[in-house]
């Protein structure tokens, strides 16, 4: 970037900073008690959702057939809770709890996001349909024409997470404009613009410094507003030619050629689940 002398990778957010050994090694031992713990108690849809048969949703219709029983009973009332040791099972079939996965996509133009498309157009799921059995889901999305990191998987509580505007999970962008930014125009974008779904500003803006011309332009914020970036520049007449997201939530594209994808390591989710 050229307005603070930085390049490409000084937008790729670095990894959770290791502990100091003072955090490590305590002064003096600490002495806990032992407390019983009570089983963790979770929906019975979304536990079913878990075991990949369907969406939240579609067991709930599940539980009012009457398809559904717990602990040998057969359950028809919408929001009962129960505990991960209960047996539960769909037509006499016992369910278990998924194997989580996370899957990291880099994805392609022309691919829509979204688990299902009535017009039969490809989607990110055709891409990633080898990845598991499991059913998993993109984590936000990126418009059909943008490129880059997409995050799928089937951990519906990391993926709220991560979408949910309060964490304010980071995303860096890599733009081509039709022309040449103005300096004005990149000061107004680093003061903040008012669009007419209220104000944003970019965590950081500014030129891509090994670029060909100031047509290309790095930016990162955590905005999750629908189509966000472009806005951004077409609110100054700007019109975005190519739209890459290079990094998000700290995961780079890094070994993820574009249409390829990876699994996450444990590393890597762990990372993911301290935001």
């Amino acid at each position: 970037m050229e307005s603070n002398k930085r390049s490409k990778r000084t937008f790729q957010s670095k990894g959770p900073r290791p502990h100091s050994d003072k955090d490590r090694f305590p002064k003096s031992p600490r002495k806990y008690s032992p407390v019983k713990q009570e089983p963790e108690l979770v929906r019975l849809n979304r536990y079913i959702a878990n075991a990949g048969i369907c969406s939240r949703r579609e067991a709930d219709k599940l539980i009012e057939s009457g398809v559904i029983s717990v602990n040998g009973k057969v359950v028809t009332e919408l929001g009962v809770k129960i505990s991960r040791a209960d047996n539960v099972r769909y037509d006499g079939i016992l369910l278990k709890a998924e194997k989580k996965y996370y899957v990291l996509l880099n994805k392609p133009k022309g691919y829509l996001t979204t688990t299902d498309d009535p017009y039969e157009r490809r989607t990110v799921m055709h891409l990633i349909k080898n990845a598991c059995r499991e059913r998993i889901y993109p984590v936000g999305r990126l418009d059909r024409d943008t490129t880059g990191l997409l995050l799928f998987t089937n951990d519906g509580d990391l993926a709220k997470k991560l979408t949910h505007p309060k964490h304010k999970i980071r995303k860096i962008y890599a733009v081509t404009l039709d022309k040449v930014l103005k300096a004005t125009d990149l000061e107004k974008i680093q003061a903040g613009i008012e669009l007419d779904d209220g104000f944003v500003k970019p965590d950081n803006v500014a030129f891509i410094v090994d670029a060909e011309s100031k047509k290309e332009i790095g930016i990162e914020l955590h905005s999750g507003k629908n189509r966000i970036v472009r806005r951004i520049f077409e609110s100054l007449g700007y019109k975005v030619v190519k739209l890459d997201r290079v990094s998000f939530a700290g995961l780079t594209k890094k070994d993820v050629p574009r249409g390829k994808w990876r699994f996450l390591n444990e590393k890597e989710v762990s990372f993911l689940k301290m935001k």
